[in-house]
């Protein structure tokens, strides 16, 4: 681990395990696109946030997402990573496909928050992981370049942004929990 600059960290799976039930969420986001009578893509959640913009639901179906992770985010289990995120010294940060206020939240719930120098959520850039402009995002207001930083996350989304980004890159236990 020695030889970075800076270390930037997934939230969800790797330094805290968000209390959401992601099928809840998929419900109350199908419920927006209903109450628009506007089909949905599929009963995916990723899918109907992914044409949100396109159906000009964007806006309610982040509202919807945002609540249970703001709710999902006070009452989150601190995992080993967070342990070790204060324990270096280097410049942290935190690339999430969660929504950024929710990172806020889990960081402060869990006194990581002064920690953290940088936090990119879902709705801080306009594209998500595994594209490599929220990872280019966070190393950017650690001011290093993205060769100098490492990576830490917990899935193959995570792994594909970071080689995108030219970021080196280290799963969290055993590997990918999906994409």
């Amino acid at each position: 681990m020695t030889g970075y600059e800076a270390i930037v960290y997934d939230l969800d799976g790797t330094l805290v395990d968000l209390d959401v039930d992601w099928n809840a969420v998929a419900v109350d986001v199908r419920e927006v696109y209903t109450a628009a009578n506007v089909d949905p893509p599929s009963d995916g959640l990723w899918d109907m946030l992914e044409v949100a913009a396109d159906v000009g639901l964007a806006d309610e179906v982040e509202a919807a997402i945002a609540a249970h992770e703001h709710d999902g985010a006070r009452t989150s289990v601190r995992l080993a990573h967070a342990d070790e995120l204060l324990e270096r010294a280097l410049p942290a940060g935190v690339c999430s496909l969660n929504c950024e206020q929710a990172c806020r939240i889990a960081l402060d719930e869990h006194a990581l928050d002064d920690a953290v120098d940088a936090v990119v959520g879902r709705d801080t850039v306009d594209t998500w992981k595994p594209d490599p402009e929220p990872l280019l995002a966070t190393v950017r207001a650690l001011e290093v370049e993205p060769a100098a930083a490492l990576f830490i996350g917990d899935s193959a989304r995570d792994r594909h942004a970071a080689e995108r980004a030219g970021m080196d890159f280290e799963y969290v236990g055993e590997g990918p929990s999906g994409v």
